[in-house]
C-alpha cells in the first residue's frame, strides 16, 4: 500500500487577502473553486503546487461560530492549517483500519461517477488536524501526478513552478509530539521514525509528516509546510514587500509557516 501527501488545506478569515499573498509570494495561480463546500457554510480556492495542492477555505458568515471551520479558526487564535489530505491506493482497506482503531469518520466522500472515494477523519480522534484519505478510481487515478477530483478536471494549465514546485513536508505542532506521531502512524500504517533533530516523523511516499513541540500557545494544529523552492530570494523579497512575517527561509501565509527548501 502507498500513501501520498496530495493536498494541504488552511482555514482563513479573508480569502481575498490570502489569494493575493499566495500569488504574490509563491507565484501560484488559482485553478479551482468548489461549489460543493457551500454545504458546510464555506467558500474555497485551490492552487496547484506542482502536482499537489494548497486549498484555502473561509466561512461565508462573519460569525465564525456558525461553521466548523470558523470555530476551528477561533479555537486556534486565527488563520491556521486545517487538513492534511492524502491520496491512497485502497481507501476500503484504510477504512477497515480506521474502524478497528475506533476513529470516527467526520465526512464520507463517495462520488463513484466522478471517480472519487474517501474518508475525512474526526480530528478529536486523530489529533493534530483533520486527516483525509482519498482514492481516485477514474482512468489514470493512482498515477503519480494523476487526476485529482477535488481540484477539478482542468488544473494542469494553472501549474506555476517558477518559485515553488512541491510540498515536501507538513508540520504538526503538539504538546505531546511522540504520542500524536504514534497515533498517526497507526492510522496511516506508516512506520514511526526520528529525524536528525530527534523529532518524530512519518515518511509518506512523497513527503514527510513532522511532529514538533507546540510552543506558540495556539494549541495542537497543522502549523507549517515545507515547499521545494527554485527562487528563495524572490519569495522572501515578495513577502517583505507585502508586509508578511518572515524568519530565515520561512514565510507565514494564512497562519501557516511556509518554509522554502532546496
Amino acid at each position: 500500500m502507498w500513501i501520498r501527501l496530495r493536498q494541504i488545506c488552511v482555514a482563513c478569515t479573508d480569502l481575498n487577502e490570502v489569494s493575493r499573498d499566495l500569488a504574490g509570494v509563491l507565484g501560484l495561480e488559482a485553478c479551482f473553486t468548489d461549489p460543493g463546500v457551500a454545504q458546510f457554510g464555506l467558500k474555497n480556492t485551490l492552487w496547484p503546487i506542482g502536482t499537489q495542492f494548497l486549498e484555502c477555505v473561509t466561512p461565508m458568515s462573519s460569525d465564525l461560530e456558525t461553521t466548523a471551520a470558523g470555530r476551528y479558526i477561533s479555537r486556534h487564535g486565527g488563520d491556521t492549517g486545517y487538513m492534511v489530505i492524502c491520496e491512497v491506493d485502497d481507501v476500503a482497506a484504510r477504512r477497515n483500519t480506521v474502524d478497528e482503531l475506533g476513529i470516527r469518520v467526520a465526512f464520507e466522500l463517495n462520488y463513484p461517477d466522478e471517480g472519487h472515494v474517501g474518508v475525512q477523519l474526526h480530528p478529536a480522534d486523530t489529533g493534530g488536524s483533520f486527516l483525509e484519505m482519498d482514492q481516485m478510481t477514474m482512468k489514470g487515478g493512482g498515477e503519480v501526478g494523476g487526476p485529482w477530483w477535488p481540484a477539478g478536471k482542468n488544473w494542469r494549465p494553472f501549474v506555476r513552478t517558477d518559485r515553488v514546485s512541491a510540498i515536501t513536508a507538513a508540520t504538526i505542532s503538539s504538546p505531546d509530539p511522540s504520542s500524536l506521531a504514534t497515533r498517526w502512524a497507526e492510522i496511516s500504517q506508516t512506520p514511526f521514525d526520528l529525524d536528525d533533530h530527534n523529532q518524530p516523523i512519518l515518511e509518506f511516499d512523497n513527503a514527510r509528516i513532522r511532529f514538533v513541540q507546540e510552543d506558540d500557545g495556539r494549541g495542537e494544529r497543522l502549523s507549517g509546510i515545507d515547499v521545494r523552492c527554485g527562487d528563495i530570494e524572490a519569495v522572501l523579497a515578495a513577502a517583505t514587500t507585502l508586509g508578511l512575517q518572515t524568519r530565515n527561509t520561512t514565510v507565514t501565509l494564512a497562519g501557516l509557516d511556509v518554509t522554502c527548501v532546496d
